[in-house]
């Protein structure tokens, strides 16, 4: 993991992000970059005319809040002694996406050069990572995506678990996640019972990923009560966890919203980091 982008909102919560990129970063003495981000906002009249202030979404605000971004993301990166380079040269180092305020649509596409994306845990509180910015990463970079928790963590990649459903969604996690598993002293395969679709057994990885070189282990857990997010993260934490991988969206967006899931139930409750792809 070379490369990794950073978006950055100008009111968000950037500090965990931050750690969780650095954590990778110093891993793989990898280029950070960051981007600044914002909601699809339409730009209007510099003032509005019924009541005569500003609109939040002048190309002059915009200006402004990119900048905002810019300064906390080089300002965190400076403080924790990375340097800026301008260069491709294969070491850790930071620099800044020029282009202003981006939207979803072109981190989406912007993220396919990059070898992972980071960003928070888009639980619907103000200020933190919005659903759609995470969603435009999984679903339109074609790499992996690492959801930081609200608290940056302490320890990160020493026990990974795969939360393996069998489905082709968490085949390409597991492969977007092999640089860190090569790097993690302990990796668990969970399964649980009942739950999943048609497809090879979590002993079945485990023999594909020992391949590799990596300490892995299967195990099987109940979930009686069918809430496999809340399993997944309740088993993840007894096992000492600190980098979950998991497979985005095996059932649709939609059918998620109505009924939940176990990605929605994670991406919107984790405490630890998590690898997702779709």
């Amino acid at each position: 993991m070379k490369s990794i982008l950073v978006p950055i909102e100008d009111h968000g919560v950037a500090e965990p992000v931050l750690e969780t990129a650095l954590h990778v970063g110093r891993m793989f003495d990898s280029y950070m970059e960051g981007l600044a981000v914002t909601p699809d906002y339409p730009v209007v009249l510099p003032v509005d005319i019924a009541i005569g202030v500003p609109s939040p979404v002048t190309p002059e605000n915009r200006a402004e809040m990119a900048k905002s971004c810019r300064e906390r993301f080089e300002a965190f990166m400076i403080s924790k002694g990375v340097p800026r380079i301008t260069s491709s040269l294969a070491s850790l180092g930071f620099g800044w996406r020029q282009d202003g305020l981006m939207e979803d649509a072109f981190l989406g596409a912007y993220g396919r050069v990059f070898d992972v994306t980071v960003v928070g845990r888009p639980d619907g509180e103000n200020g933190h990572t919005r659903l759609s910015t995470v969603e435009a990463a999984l679903f339109e970079t074609g790499r992996p995506v690492l959801i930081a928790p609200p608290q940056p963590p302490a320890g990160f990649c020493n026990t990974a678990v795969i939360a393996w459903n069998r489905s082709t969604e968490t085949a390409r996690a597991v492969l977007g996640a092999m640089p860190l598993l090569a790097k993690a002293n302990r990796t668990v395969v969970l399964e649980l019972e009942d739950w999943g679709v048609p497809g090879p057994s979590g002993s079945e990885l485990v023999r594909s990923l020992r391949m590799h070189g990596i300490n892995a282990d299967a195990i099987v857990a109940a979930d009686p009560s069918n809430r496999p997010g809340e399993v997944i993260l309740a088993e993840a934490a007894a096992l000492g966890c600190d980098l979950l991988v998991k497979g985005a969206y095996t059932q649709s967006r939609l059918r998620q919203m109505f009924f939940g899931g176990a990605t929605s139930h994670i991406l919107a409750n984790t405490t630890i980091p998590v690898l997702m792809a779709h």
